[in-house]
């Protein structure tokens, strides 16, 4: 038999607001435990709920980029289950009204473009930190386990997916554009290695054409893209090893175990009748209005599937564009501004994913502390391509730039950087190593036609980098001949 993946993820994505969705503790990571905690995010009686406008503002710009609508009324619930980590013993969720719903986003796997559909989006509070004391921090090697609820309470989003992703590769290609439309939006630092933002995979396989769908498992723990793929991929292996040795599968929740590259089952799955959902009768319906949401809309910032499409438009091959667009901000932004000023668009997209990034980690610095903006990676480029600077010299003339020494051609010139194309001049320095390395004449008019490289490089050398080298071959080449 043929078998089918049929694959959904829960993306939670904890929001970076100033303070908690339900009460005023501030929202701080990586605070010493504990301190940041109040009568309402642990659920002592008598603490009431009040929500937080921002994160509701902010799950509509995930929806709107996700192409959702945006519901005109949206209601919370109390998701009813008990476990440590939840001090009310519910949360504070949305069932069947929530805020975002029917959206898509496209990806792209080995060229073919996938869209998958978006389920819904709703808001929701974060429960506390369990901390597992014991070898490798995991929880079925713990001796004990801690509890700190600076995270109770935190705004926290989650992103439902339809089944429509059918590989590990989809899944992966999935989960690295809802972050990057997240880290676009700056609603999150969406940090995998933190949890800001954390993935669930719901995996089942199915004879491929049957409609009906199979038995469906949750994977939790994947803290990277890198661990999402193999774990989808290793499940959906021992999902079809099983059905076809004749066993049966059982909807649970599985546990991703990175090192031993395999799942554990922890615990079975529960269905929505078993949280028990009911309207939280402390939080009154929130009502958006049109005028509202089209201002939302209109807020939002250039998305990375569109700005792919820009420089994919601009000239740019689908690598590059993918490389530039996921760059920092600021290096787009210079690439933008060198275009602006008639850079070309592929030389600037090199130059500024190149040699300009890599000056920046080297030195340890960020764009805005150099000197260097996008008319003078223009300026540059265009030195370079009227024969003023050689490539080489190109990359000192940037260090000086970024080190505020003055405009590219300043720098060249103070440098003593300009490439020289005075044929009368670079003959002389032609006809000099000629008469220096009569052996090397010798071989080439032998056939030995490679120490010609070796005879461009000593006129280099006496020209101290200088000489333009295409003149130097046509001169060299004459002159041999």
């Amino acid at each position: 038999m043929i078998w089918e993946a049929v694959i959904g993820i829960e993306v939670h994505v904890e929001l970076a607001t100033r303070s908690k969705m339900f009460c005023g503790c501030a929202v701080d990571f990586g605070g010493e435990p504990n301190r940041h905690i109040c009568p309402t995010c642990l659920g002592l009686p008598g603490a009431l709920p009040v929500a937080n406008r921002t994160a509701i503002e902010w799950i509509a710009k995930i929806g709107l980029a996700l192409n959702c609508r945006v519901v005109p009324q949206s209601v919370f619930h109390r998701k009813n289950y008990f476990y440590a980590d939840l001090p009310k013993n519910y949360q504070i969720s949305q069932f069947d009204h929530p805020v975002c719903i029917d959206g898509s986003l496209d990806i792209v796997v080995d060229g073919e473009t996938v869209t998958v559909g978006i389920e819904r989006a709703h808001m929701e509070e974060d429960t506390g930190k369990s901390v597992h004391v014991g070898e490798g921090g995991r929880i079925h090697a713990a001796t004990e386990t801690l509890l700190d609820f600076n995270r109770s309470g935190v705004p926290l989003v989650e992103i439902v997916s339809k089944p429509d992703i059918r590989s590990a590769e989809q899944a992966r290609a999935y989960a690295q554009e809802i972050r990057a439309v997240v880290a676009e939006l700056g609603v999150s630092d969406a940090k995998l290695e933190e949890g800001s933002i954390r993935f669930d995979a719901n995996v089942s396989v199915r004879h491929k054409g049957d409609p009906e769908l199979g038995v469906k498992v949750e994977v939790k723990n994947m803290n990277s893209f890198r661990s999402l793929e193999r774990a989808v991929a290793y499940e959906i292996e021992r999902q079809v090893e099983t059905l076809e040795a004749g066993g049966e599968l059982f909807q649970e929740t599985r546990h991703w175990d990175e090192a031993a590259g395999v799942t554990h089952g922890m615990r079975t799955k529960e269905g929505s009748s078993d949280y028990r959902y009911f309207t939280e009768p402390d939080l009154v319906p929130m009502v958006f209005d049109d005028a509202w949401m089209e201002a939302l809309r209109a807020s939002l910032p250039e998305l990375p599937a569109a700005r792919r499409t820009r420089f994919r438009e601009m000239g740019l091959e689908s690598a590059m564009a993918v490389i530039l667009s996921d760059a920092d901000l600021d290096i787009r932004t210079l690439f933008d501004e060198a275009v602006a000023a008639g850079a070309d668009p592929r030389t600037a997209a090199v130059w500024a994913t190149g040699e300009v990034t890599g000056w920046l980690r080297r030195e340890a610095r960020d764009l805005e502390d150099s000197g260097l903006n996008g008319r003078h990676l223009a300026a540059l480029l265009a030195l370079v391509g009227d024969g003023t600077l050689s490539a080489s010299g190109a990359k000192d003339v940037l260090d000086g730039v970024a080190r505020s020494e003055g405009s590219p051609a300043e720098v060249a010139a103070a440098r003593n950087l300009v490439q020289v194309s005075d044929t009368a001049v670079i003959g002389e320095a032609v006809e000099a190593v000629l008469a220096a390395n009569p052996d090397a004449v010798e071989r080439y008019r032998d056939g030995e036609v490679k120490i010609v490289g070796f005879l461009v490089g000593q006129v280099m050398r006496h020209t101290q980098g200088r000489a333009d080298p295409k003149v130097v071959h046509e001169l060299l080449a004459d002159r041999l001949a």
